[in-house]
């Protein structure tokens, strides 16, 4: 289980510790990184994005093992072109910046337009 937590994940830890099967939780939360940055910029130092936890998830699931080394490389490649872009840029990229929910359309099999 991949949990991400809005706040310290010791907390959560703590919580399950001697519970059974604690070993299956992968906690992510705030881990007091940072500093005057964007927004996404944040939430990418403490590990918080869509990146790290699209990452994260792939690499934990067994039947994705083939694949999940590439799609790591993948994630990697869009959090180094994010970290050149904000430096050089001072904004988040268009692809976070510009990103809106959109309600799944019919015949696509509930996803929208944008894949990241």
């Amino acid at each position: 289980m991949i949990f991400v937590f809005h706040g310290y994940p010791q907390l959560i830890h703590r919580l399950i510790y001697r519970r059974p099967n604690h070993l299956n939780f992968h906690v992510h939360g705030y881990r007091e990184e940072g500093t005057t940055t964007t927004p996404f910029d944040m939430v990418v130092i403490n590990a918080l994005d869509r990146f790290h936890l699209a990452k994260a998830a792939v690499t934990r699931l067994p039947d994705f093992e083939s694949q999940a080394t590439a799609f790591g490389y993948k994630m990697d490649e869009y959090l180094r072109e994010h970290h050149s872009y904000i430096r050089a840029k001072g904004e988040d990229m268009p692809l976070i910046r510009d990103w809106r929910w959109e309600p799944a359309l019919a015949g696509n099999g509930g996803h929208s337009k944008e894949s990241v």
